[in-house]
């Protein structure tokens, strides 16, 4: 049987779209009252029709990735569904070779995603890099946290925005994979991310913002009752400290805050106690799809100067396999393919060279998992190259 893949063009198959979605996700919770949307800002629906019933679908979002201090574009891949009914028949194979070669003309390098169930898309390429997670606190210990003298904490007004981003930048360029959380996908106005939080507050030293952390209040009171914190982000130690500091005042009638975190978080250096209850977890995956044009967006160490030559293997999707060179000189990479036999080179998957990229293992670990193979001898060089960056990852899509 042949399906069509395509954009929904229609008011009906924007219709379908939309409860496809809501058959697999359950979301949203409550029936719109509105009509379903053939567009929607920094995103598009590819969807597989057979005939006029749409199969399977998915949203591919324009998102750009810190890797490496850099910058690097990235399609956030959300919302993949096949209708009970189409299960089983590899439809997802040719939906995403053309969302690849979408993703392409609009000039992402990268692809990520938050898997359902890895092995999916692992043969397509895709490989987990690292965990959103949530971590449950008792607000009893953050009450044993001395505030810093020389800060205050203030709720914030839509004035503070522009600080608070700038306090996200600086953390997230620090790591491998948080989002840069501006264009066409994040079009949150400054007023209405402060509508979003029952309160984001800001630390400040010397009239200078230096931490925020966003926060909803949630239902109820006594020890079940939890306070739930999306970000709490802050370029200074007494940063940190000042706000949870001030989670801690809630501990007369909360018991538990929860925070969105990612890894080893900062936060767990800091705390009094031990308590860190971890609650959920989901894998992120990550796929390179131009393999030149990632390698040469993300950043790489200053000190550095190295040529690699190397190769992929495997790729069953989206035509990496072959022989490159990779030229780091002054946190800069240029590749470009090569004649060489990739016989005589280090050769990886696709899965593994996504891990090595984002710096998630090192090349050992990733051999061991079957992810490179070849000669040895620069497995060093590219930990240098690639490592050094924790991954994380705060934003859900």
């Amino acid at each position: 049987m042949s399906f069509d893949i395509r954009r929904p063009a229609t008011a009906d198959e924007a219709e379908q779209s939309r409860r496809l979605n809501h058959e697999a996700f359950g979301m949203p919770a409550e029936e719109p009252t509105e009509p379903a949307r053939l567009t929607s800002p920094g995103a598009i629906d590819l969807a597989a029709f057979d005939g006029a019933v749409l199969a399977a679908r998915l949203t591919a979002r324009d998102y750009d990735s810190w890797f490496g201090g850099r910058l690097v574009p990235t399609s956030g891949i959300g919302g993949v569904t096949v209708a009970l009914e189409y299960r089983g028949r590899g439809l997802l194979t040719p939906l995403f070779e053309q969302l690849f070669r979408t993703a392409t003309e609009r000039g992402a390098v990268i692809s990520t995603l938050y898997p359902s169930a890895s092995a999916i898309y692992r043969r397509m390429g895709y490989e987990v890099i690292g965990t959103a997670e949530t971590a449950r606190v008792p607000i009893a210990a953050l009450g044993r946290i001395r505030r810093p003298a020389d800060l205050v904490t203030r709720r914030a007004t839509a004035a503070d925005i522009p600080a608070v981003r700038e306090v996200y930048d600086v953390w997230a360029a620090a790591q491998n994979g948080p989002l840069s959380r501006r264009g066409a996908s994040f079009p949150t106005t400054d007023a209405e991310l402060i509508k979003e939080f029952t309160g984001i507050t800001v630390a400040e030293s010397a009239g200078r913002v230096v931490g925020y952390s966003s926060w909803k209040r949630g239902q109820g009171w006594g020890a079940d009752a939890v306070l739930s914190v999306s970000d709490l982000l802050a370029t200074t130690a007494d940063g940190y400290r000042a706000l949870l500091a001030d989670f801690g005042s809630f501990g007369s009638i909360l018991g538990q805050v929860s925070l969105g975190t990612s890894g080893l978080d900062l936060l767990r250096h800091l705390l009094p106690t031990s308590d860190w209850q971890a609650g959920q977890c989901d894998p992120y995956m990550l796929k390179i799809i131009d393999v030149c044009g990632a390698l040469a967006a993300r950043g790489y160490p200053t000190a550095l100067a190295v040529t690699l030559d190397f190769a992929v293997a495997g790729d069953p999707i989206t035509g990496t396999n072959g022989s490159y060179r990779l030229s780091i000189a002054d946190g800069r990479g240029h590749c470009e393919r090569i004649d060489d036999d990739a016989a005589g080179l280090p050769t990886f998957t696709p899965n593994g060279l996504a891990v090595v990229y984002a710096g998630a293992q090192s090349t050992a670990g990733v051999r061991t998992v079957g992810g490179l193979s070849g000669p040895e001898s620069d497995d060093e060089t590219w930990n240098l190259a690639f490592g050094g960056r924790p991954v994380r990852i705060h934003d859900h899509f």
